[in-house]
C-alpha cells in the first residue's frame, strides 16, 4: 500500500463518523488509509462499499485493545498519522452497560497510545517530526450548560455526567498526558452532536426519520427542551482533515456547527420536511407521532461549542446550516432503504423496545 503520500491509520473507520471521514479523506487526499475496526453493532462495512475496491483503502478487522495486532499493523503499514475514532459513543447504552465504555474508550485508547508511542519513538528524522496522533472526542466531557452560560471552549473545566462522557474525558486526559510526558505529537478534537449519512438509528435524528416514515411513535425524552449544537458530519470530517494537516501538536480544537437547537425543534423540523417529501406516509402530519417518554438519568440540559479557535487558527467553518444539512440527511435516508434494512435487525428492535418502552 505504500505511496509517496504515505498512509494514515484510522481506528473505528466503519462507524458513523469514521466511515464518513474515510470517504472524505480518500476524495480529498492522495494518502492510503488503513481502517482498523472491531465491527461492533455500530460498525458497518457497507458504509464503505464505494471504496472497497480502491487500492488506497485497506480494511482490517480487529480490536484496539489487542496490542499485538496494533503493533504489527503499525510496523507493516508505516502510517504517518493515526486518527482515533474507535469508541463506544451512545449515552443510553453507557447507562445500561458502562463496562464496554471503560474497556474501549479508556483501556483501548491507552493500548493504542502505548503502541503508537513505541512506534513513534523508533522513528527518526522527517518521519518522526511529521507523525501525528489525532484523538476524536466530544463536547460531553465538559458537562452541562445553563441557558445563559457561555459556550464550551478548549479551556472549559471538564465535568462529565454520564459513564460515556466520563470514559471519553479519561481518554482525553491520557492523550494530553502522552504529549506532556513523552512529547508525542498529539491532537485532540472535541465535537458537538453529529448528524448525516450512515448514522446508526439509536441516535435522535435517524431514529425520528425512520419512525416517522413507518408511522411509529417518535420518542422524545422529558420535555424535549434539551439543547444541542448540531454539526453536519461532512463539516466535521473536513475539520478533522484540517486539524490533522495544519493543527499544532499538543493542541485541542473544539468543532461546532453554530446550530444550538432544542430537541423538540429538531424533531418538528424533520416532521415538517417529511410532510413535504412523504405526503403518502401512514400518519400525517408526522408530528402527530411525537410521544414524550421518561427522561434518561443525568440528561445534560444544554451543550454549546465555541469554535473560534479552529476558525481563527485554521480557517475552518461549517458549510452546512441546520436547514440544509437536515434536508440532505433526510433525503439520504429516504434513498438508502437497503442500508437501513441491513442494520435494523432483531437486536436493534429489541434494544428500542427496552430503551423507550413504547
Amino acid at each position: 500500500m505504500e505511496n509517496q503520500a504515505g498512509t494514515i491509520l484510522v481506528t473505528g473507520g466503519a462507524g458513523f463518523i469514521g466511515s464518513n471521514f474515510v470517504l472524505h479523506w480518500l476524495a480529498n487526499e492522495p494518502s492510503n488509509i488503513v481502517n482498523l475496526d472491531k465491527l461492533t453493532y455500530a460498525g458497518n462495512p457497507a458504509n464503505l462499499a464505494s471504496v472497497s475496491s480502491d487500492r488506497r483503502y485497506k480494511f482490517v478487522q480487529g480490536d484496539i485493545c489487542d496490542r499485538e495486532l496494533v503493533a504489527d499493523l503499525l510496523l507493516k503499514t508505516h502510517p504517518l498519522a493515526i486518527v482515533h475514532f474507535a469508541a463506544e459513543s451512545h449515552v443510553d447504552r453507557s447507562i445500561h452497560g458502562p463496562d464496554d465504555f471503560v474497556r474501549t474508550n479508556v483501556n483501548g485508547t491507552f493500548s493504542l497510545l502505548e503502541e503508537a508511542r513505541a512506534y513513534w519513538s523508533a522513528m527518526s528524522g522527517n518521519q518522526k517530526s511529521r507523525f501525528r496522533f489525532l484523538h476524536v472526542s466530544t463536547d460531553e466531557v465538559y458537562g452541562s450548560l445553563e441557558p445563559t452560560d457561555p459556550a464550551f471552549c478548549e479551556t472549559t473545566r471538564y465535568a462529565p455526567n454520564s459513564p460515556y462522557s466520563a470514559s471519553k474525558a479519561a481518554s482525553d486526559h491520557l492523550v494530553r498526558a502522552y504529549h506532556h510526558t513523552y512529547g508525542m505529537p498529539v491532537l485532540t478534537t472535541n465535537c458537538s452532536n453529529n448528524y448525516g449519512p450512515f448514522q446508526f438509528p439509536e441516535k435522535l435524528i435517524p431514529l425520528v426519520i425512520l419512525h416517522a416514515i413507518s408511522g411509529k411513535p417518535i420518542p422524545v425524552y422529558g420535555d424535549g427542551l434539551n439543547v444541542r449544537d448540531w454539526l453536519y458530519v461532512a463539516d466535521h470530517c473536513e475539520a478533522i482533515r484540517v486539524v490533522l494537516t495544519r493543527g499544532r501538536a499538543g493542541e485541542t480544537y473544539n468543532i461546532g456547527g453554530r446550530n444550538e437547537i432544542k430537541n423538540i425543534d429538531v424533531v418538528n423540523t424533520i416532521c415538517s420536511t417529511l410532510d413535504e417529501l412523504r405526503p403518502n406516509d401512514p400518519v400525517l402530519p408526522h408530528n402527530k407521532l411525537i410521544t414524550f417518554v421518561k427522561d434518561r438519568p443525568g440528561h445534560d440540559r444544554r451543550y454549546a461549542m465555541n469554535a473560534a479557535k479552529i476558525e481563527a487558527e485554521l480557517g475552518w467553518r461549517p458549510k452546512e446550516t441546520f436547514e440544509s444539512g437536515i434536508r440532505r440527511t433526510i433525503q439520504w435516508y429516504l434513498a438508502n432503504q437497503a442500508w437501513i434494512e441491513g442494520i435494523t435487525s432483531g437486536s436493534y428492535r429489541q434494544w428500542m423496545a427496552t430503551q423507550y418502552s413504547l
